[in-house]
């Protein structure tokens, strides 16, 4: 691959496509008045159990997100790790890999919920209504893959402002997630649903490799 390709100014297509249909759906969610906004937060968003039956749900909840701070550290780790996983895998592959992450991180969240309203229902309490919104799931997945591809490249973190291995900055992340997701049961972060992501990932990178179309 030519080296001005793999350039850090350089964003591939579908890395570029992505981020520019997450930003303009955030930007139609602002500017909408309030009850097109409600409905289209309704129809999109994986929601639950409204939503079970809706199949598209699973595909356009990673589009929208909850606040400029949810879209803005999604689409910024897209960047940061999509960028060279595009180059790694081609850009039909990362795709496929990007969307496997986030509709399997959505299963999960979905299988999530469900266990949580069988619980409150076994209590007598009503069930509210669940809604997932956000590209987290995908963006765990791309997180997972950097860390299998390239386990020994540096990551800085600011905070704390500390130098990990990409293999252990995913375990750690891995580790934070599972507890954040049993230590804060009912929570707004879809912790099951960023473990999802990495799981699928994990699989599907895994099934790649076992049938030699990528090699790691």
């Amino acid at each position: 691959m030519n080296s001005y390709y793999r350039s850090q100014f350089v964003t591939p297509p579908v890395v570029k496509d992505l981020l520019i249909i997450n930003v303009l759906v955030f930007f139609t969610q602002q500017v909408l008045p309030a009850s097109a906004k409600a409905w289209m937060m309704n129809t999109l968003a994986l929601g639950f159990p409204w939503g079970i039956g809706e199949v598209f749900q699973l595909v356009s909840y990673m589009f929208m997100h909850a606040n400029f701070s949810h879209l803005f550290f999604n689409m910024f780790a897209l960047w940061m790790f999509g960028r060279i996983l595009e180059y790694d895998l081609g850009s039909k592959r990362f795709l496929i890999y990007y969307l496997v992450c986030g509709i399997g991180a959505g299963i999960i969240q979905l299988g999530v919920n469900f266990a949580e309203a069988s619980v409150l229902v076994s209590q007598g309490y009503r069930v509210p209504m669940m809604t997932t919104v956000g590209a987290s799931g995908a963006v765990f997945g791309l997180l997972l893959a950097y860390g299998m591809l390239h386990p020994n490249n540096i990551i800085a973190l600011l905070f704390p402002p500390i130098q990990l291995k990409a293999k252990w900055f995913v375990v750690l992340y891995g580790a934070l997630e599972l507890f954040g997701g049993i230590a804060s049961s009912g929570s707004n972060v879809a912790h099951f649903a960023h473990l999802g992501g990495m799981l699928w990932g994990f699989l599907l990178l895994r099934y790649w490799k076992k049938k030699n179309q990528i090699w790691y």
